[in-house]
């Protein structure tokens, strides 16, 4: 189960928050229960949670919608129960689940709060998975970029916070970047955008019920202790909405044409992601993970091209930029963000002066990278007729290789 701060099992889990996470982490260090060595290079926790986060929307996706296996609710409830069987294996033989000890988790607690933030935790992940049935990966994580302004807005609703119209207008970029952006989707599916919707409104929901209600001292949880307390109860009302809505349609023919080790394979990265996010707190600054965060983002939009052809019109890539632009200065702040850049300055140009090769390499794969998104994204609005398995096709059965 996943899984991201916020703790997904069917998705990416979101990028902890700079301004502290909503379950906060215990002042023990998880790698030590791993018996990792602490000399390990932030970097490589990096690596791997940006690794564990896109592998699980990307074999959600390829699972659900390659290999045609159109049941997200099933899937969902396979990788809650997959965490929840996981967690109480690490609770007895590990001192990952540690943490738990010092939770006052009783009975009347776990009906008010873990209960309710489990309703809408399983709503987000629902819908979360059943956008995948109608929209491709590149087009879903640019309207994930709108969970920092569902997450501010329904704080206010709520009355867990106070409305501030400064903090509005500066989110505001963040909505009209996705306002572009959804503006040049070529593929628009509004069934899909309303799934979509609806899973970030359920997320944001939940995030705030988890900061009014499990954020004070007893109730501190790092995202894999909080996984062990929320995964059996989503367990429980995924698999009864499964048991009426997808069960009756699904036949065993469909599992075995994914695949049993495959189906193992895909729950044990939703799980792992939760383990990366653990291993990972500490680590780094709010900077690192919120760019980290952005890069994984850019590289899913890459990956969705690449896998399965996803088009990106122009207007689509200069809106998402917008927004994601808008998130790096919600999350950071323009001062933040100003001392960064002033400082990212100094070092690129120590970088050009000790090792101008390495500089010279960084730019040309970065404008690469631009001109690859830039035209390969492009290129099929302009050419939307072409067909290249038409001209595979002939050419085989010019040197008679087709049967």
């Amino acid at each position: 189960m996943s899984g991201e701060e916020k703790t997904r099992v069917s998705g990416e889990i979101p990028r902890p928050e700079p301004k502290g996470p909503i379950l906060p982490a215990p002042a023990t260090d998880k790698s030590d229960a791993l018996g990792l060595s602490l000399n390990i290079h932030p970097a490589l926790y990096v690596t791997v949670w940006i690794a564990c986060s896109s592998s699980v929307i990307l074999f959600n996706k390829w699972i659900l919608d390659t290999l045609n296996f159109r049941y997200p609710v099933i899937l969902t409830t396979y990788h809650l129960t997959f965490a929840t069987i996981m967690t109480q294996i690490l609770a007895r033989y590990t001192h990952l689940l540690d943490g738990r000890k010092t939770v006052k988790m009783t009975g009347r607690v776990y009906l008010r709060a873990i209960v309710p933030i489990g309703v809408f935790f399983s709503l987000s992940l629902i819908c979360g998975n059943l956008t995948y049935l109608y929209l491709s990966v590149a087009f879903i994580q640019m309207l994930k970029a709108t969970t920092p302004v569902a997450v501010l807005l329904s704080s206010w609703v709520m009355g867990i916070a106070q409305p501030n119209m400064k903090v509005l207008m500066n989110v505001s970029a963040i909505v009209v970047g996705v306002m572009i952006a959804s503006f040049g989707e070529i593929k628009f599916v509004w069934v899909g955008f309303f799934f979509q919707i609806g899973g970030v409104v359920f997320e944001a929901v939940r995030l705030n019920l988890v900061q009014a209600l499990l954020s004070s001292a007893e109730y501190k949880m790092d995202p894999l202790v909080s996984v062990y307390y929320f995964a059996p109860v989503c367990a429980v009302m995924n698999g009864i909405v499964a048991l009426f809505w997808e069960v009756p349609k699904v036949s065993m023919d469909q599992v075995y044409h994914v695949g049993l080790f495959t189906f193992f394979l895909n729950g044990l990265c939703a799980f792992m992601l939760n383990v990366s996010v653990v291993l990972l707190i500490g680590k780094t600054s709010s900077l690192v993970m919120t760019l980290c965060g952005v890069l994984k983002d850019v590289l899913l939009v890459a990956a969705s091209m690449l896998i399965w052809g996803t088009p990106i019109s122009g207007l689509q890539a200069f809106g998402y930029t917008i927004a994601l632009g808008g998130m790096i200065y919600y999350k950071l702040g323009y001062e933040a963000i100003k001392g960064y850049a002033a400082e990212g300055g100094r070092q690129w140009a120590e970088l050009g002066q000790t090792k101008p090769v390495l500089r010279k390499v960084i730019a040309i794969s970065v404008g690469l990278f631009v001109i690859f998104v830039l035209f390969g994204g492009l290129a099929p609005t302009y050419a939307p007729e072409y067909d290249p398995s038409k001209y595979m096709s002939e050419a085989a059965a010019k040197y008679g290789w087709n049967s």
